[in-house]
């Protein structure tokens, strides 16, 4: 199960409080409002993930993760619905037992910056740092499946 919430980031701030940086290049093979397929490719390192549909806060769903070899990202990336995911995910630490990842869009969601805290539970207490703004996480448009199909630039 993946609990997580999603915030829009309302300044560059938090790049000088990363520990750590990737670029992610993302696919869909299927991509609905009930569940999504994903190949992804993250620096070296490859996934195939399955997720459903959000619970009515947009707070949690179950996912299945699973590692795959580079070279089935690359033919997975063949099968993929028109439009990817190009970003960049910074990572910085929350506390002691959480970590914000910020994705900073390229290409067709160019401007587009989104920052999530993974949480144990949905009581999960956790801080917001200076540079977040509005809540985004029971908003469809922001769930990366849904930006691959129907990009930011086009709202």
């Amino acid at each position: 199960m993946e609990i997580e919430r999603k915030f829009l980031v309302s300044s560059n701030a938090f790049v000088n409080e990363a520990f750590d940086a990737k670029r992610i290049v993302q696919g869909y093979i299927c991509a609905d409002a009930e569940r999504s397929v994903r190949v992804r490719i993250c620096g070296e390192k490859s996934f195939l993930t399955i997720k459903s549909a959000s619970n009515e806060r947009g707070w949690s769903r179950y996912e299945f993760d699973h590692p795959i070899a580079p070279d089935e990202a690359g033919e997975l990336m063949k099968l993929c619905l028109p439009g990817r995911i190009d970003k960049v995910r910074y990572y910085v630490q929350a506390g002691d037992s959480h970590t914000w990842e910020v994705d900073v869009f390229h290409g067709e969601n160019e401007g587009l910056v989104v920052a999530e805290i993974e949480l144990e539970s949905e009581d999960d207490a956790f801080e917001l740092p200076s540079w977040i703004g509005e809540e985004v996480s029971g908003d469809p448009r922001y769930y990366n499946s849904m930006l691959a199909l129907h990009p930011y630039s086009t709202w």
